[in-house]
């Protein structure tokens, strides 16, 4: 028998024309040309003068027809290998590294491979990973080249689509023909239209069960068209059913009410259990108008909508708010429109911000601040420090008059404090409202009462000091946002009924029997349900047991009432109808900037049907992820929710100024910008890109500056 090529005595291996051994028993092994010595004999030696990486440094000084030599050779070795396992899994030679390492998996093998990386990651490296770096190189600067020429923004490489495009083109390999302009437009659409339209199906299987809530809001591009958006809300999840261009129609009551009333048609009037939209005028009267027609539904005001506007109050009616506000946007708006104080701010906050971008596109002007009240140590830290006394800026109106807001620990910052003890309890409703983690229906009515007490602990029970606060949320909430709906849900909601300070006065019945009335037509089913609603209250049968009580606030509401419901069939339907409900048609607005993606592209030139269709297979895809996302209890990717920071809170009474011709590469390097520039200088203004406007603008920049 042949004895092995690398035993000692018999090193016919082709490495060790390359390598001394330099001890036969512990299989350490020096490189002839750069003298270092490693142990693993020359299978490491291999890869050392390859420069593959693989468990060992490469070579600096091995000569170039001997890197490429080993590179060859361990390529084919390697492709050998994987050939053998194919073989011996039954898997055929097109399939990938991924199906193999499934099948054994499957088989219960556990075999090693010398190119799985040590890290914790799951993914093996490939071959081409190894000896394909320049190539990939190559591959990345054309994708970028496409990304920077289409004015692409950077994040849509976080797009899970991307990933599964670049793997699926990598696996058809050469060959691929594109697709055509015709077939991005027309074939590929519709086929992706009628994919998305079949993916809803399961959706619609549900509203019969839990019943669902349309949302409907208005959004206005920045050509200043107008456009209506219509979804559809239930337990299952959102979905996107239509967006209208009304920039030619007037929109008074009359013709929302027949947009909406199209739209409950589309979906079925025996399905929908609520129309959501803002508080406008034309809006109520609508919705209005659509119950008088719809005897079984009920239109809400946007709940998120109606505490954004109990904030607006705040700031109109109440003095100290209003001057407490444009206090701490000046600081903010000096702060951020110039660079060298944008740095300081870095240093004394350890990385911390003053703006926060909000999950909620409402309320950025209390968020804000919070945060000025987080860092009130740095800032006053800061304007106490050498650096702000001995620059130009403490010289200056604007500079001083910022440090005497910052340094008053007498009036601003008590101020501010006073701010937040009134606004905060509403910001956290507001939050659960906003929220796509829950049906909300069911919470708002105590959540509001449990705000409202929150208030009055916040300023020691001194009733001068909060019932102007009181008054102002009473206004909003009696007139415009409680509503039916809102109690029957608290009542019926077995998280708050089985409290010991559960309260039911006359207004949580009239609420409770109002709705029954509408949505029951039949009367002999609403006296059961009557009679049902009984044993509930008195926790008798499945409502009694150990299971149900254990559960009260740990399952949704309408998940409860399904487990334990049984035995009062009526009433579960109708409760399950109700507490499945949202209370806020803001959920997705959020996701606008999926409108803009499409609608402000000139260069798109779409037809409002094609148009339409875009949007629906793109808005109803990101929605699909974030249900999927949701329900894996992952963050949400950034690439759905592209969130800016107030921005009146920056730019206000600052003039944003471009950087000079030729200065085009730092406006997106603030380093590079920093170091080049006069730190001193009283106009030291950033230009800080955060749209898709923006995007095109740097492009542009860079056009003109390259002809």
């Amino acid at each position: 028998m042949k004895g092995r090529k690398n035993l000692p005595g018999n090193r016919s291996d082709s490495g060790w024309e390359h390598g001394i051994d330099v001890h036969s028993t512990n299989r350490r092994v020096q490189c002839k040309y750069c003298g270092v010595i490693r142990s693993g004999e020359v299978y490491r030696l291999k890869h050392h003068l390859a420069g593959t990486s693989c468990n060992v440094e490469a070579c600096p000084n091995v000569p170039e027809e001997v890197k490429q030599k080993f590179i060859d050779l361990l390529r084919t070795h390697t492709e050998e290998s994987q050939k053998k396992k194919r073989s011996r899994y039954g898997i055929d030679d097109d399939n990938d590294d991924d199906e193999v390492e499934q099948v054994k998996k499957r088989k219960g093998k556990n075999t090693m491979d010398c190119f799985v990386t040590k890290t914790k990651t799951k993914n093996q490296t490939t071959i081409n990973q190894i000896f394909k770096k320049q190539e990939r190189d190559d591959v990345c600067q054309q994708i970028y080249r496409f990304l920077y020429t289409s004015a692409i923004p950077f994040n849509c490489v976080n797009n899970p689509e991307f990933a599964k495009m670049v793997a699926m083109i990598g696996k058809y390999g050469v060959g691929l023909k594109q697709p055509s302009y015709h077939e991005v437009r027309e074939t590929f659409l519709k086929n992706k239209v009628l994919r998305t339209m079949g993916m809803l199906e399961e959706y619609k299987v549900e509203w019969s069960k839990t019943g669902c809530t349309i949302m409907s809001d208005g959004w206005t591009d920045k050509k200043r068209r107008s456009i209506c958006n219509f979804l559809v809300n239930s337990p299952k999840g959102t979905i996107f059913l239509a967006s209208i261009d009304t920039s030619d129609i007037s929109k008074t009551a009359q013709k929302v009410f027949e947009m909406l009333d199209d739209i409950v048609e589309r979906v079925g009037e025996e399905n929908v259990v609520q129309v959501v939209t803002d508080n406008a005028a034309n809006y109520k009267l609508a919705g209005e108008y659509l119950m008088e027609k719809r005897k079984h539904l009920f239109w809400t005001p946007c709940a998120a909508h109606c505490i954004d506007l109990i904030l607006e109050d705040f700031e109109k009616k109440l003095d100290v708010h209003r001057v407490t506000i444009e206090k701490g946007r000046r600081i903010t708006t000096y702060i951020y429109s110039r660079t060298l104080l944008l740095r300081w701010l870095k240093d004394f906050t350890k990385g911390k911000e003053l703006i926060r971008p909000a999950m909620t596109r409402f309320a950025t002007t209390y968020l804000t601040l919070g945060c000025l009240n987080e860092n009130k140590g740095a800032l006053i830290s800061m304007f106490a420090s050498n650096k702000w006394k001995s620059s130009r800026f403490v010289k200056a109106d604007k500079g001083k008059s910022i440090e005497s807001i910052v340094m008053d620990t007498r009036g601003f910052w008590p101020n501010v404090a006073s701010c937040l003890k009134g606004a905060s309890p509403l910001i956290k409703v507001l939050r659960m409202v906003d929220s796509d983690d829950k049906t909300t229906m069911g919470f708002i009515y105590e959540e509001m009462d449990l705000a409202k007490a929150k208030i009055q602990e916040n300023f020691n029970n001194v009733k001068k000091s909060y019932e102007r606060i009181w008054s102002i949320i009473d206004q909003r909430w009696e007139s415009q946002l409680h509503r039916p709906l809102h109690a029957d849900a608290y009542f019926l909601n077995p998280h708050y009924h089985y409290s010991p300070n559960f309260k039911v006065n006359v207004n949580v019945k009239i609420g409770l029997y109002k709705c029954l009335e509408r949505m029951i037509p039949d009367a002999t089913e609403r006296v059961k349900i009557d009679m049902q609603i009984d044993l509930f209250k008195n926790e008798k049968g499945l409502f009694g047991i150990e299971s149900a009580v254990l559960t009260r606030k740990k399952k949704s509401p309408g998940d409860w009432w399904d487990s334990y419901g049984d035995k009062c069939p009526e009433l579960k339907r109708f409760d399950i109808r109700v507490l499945s409900l949202t209370c806020s048609s803001s959920g997705y607005e959020r996701n606008w900037s999926a409108f803009e993606m499409v609608h402000t592209k000139r260069r798109n030139r779409l037809h409002q049907q094609k148009m339409n269709d875009l949007v629906f297979v793109m808005y109803n895809l990101k929605l699909k992820e974030r249900e999927a996302i949701r329900d894996a209890n992952k963050a949400e990717k950034i690439y759905l929710d592209d969130i800016s920071s107030d921005d009146e809170w920056i730019t206000e009474k600052e003039s944003l100024v471009l950087p000079e011709r030729g200065r085009w590469l730092n406006i997106l390097d603030r380093t590079t910008q920093q170091e080049g520039h006069d730190e001193d200088s009283e106009d030291d203004v950033d230009f800080v890109p955060n749209t898709f406007g923006d995007a095109c603008e740097l492009q542009s920049l860079h056009l003109d500056h390259l002809s």
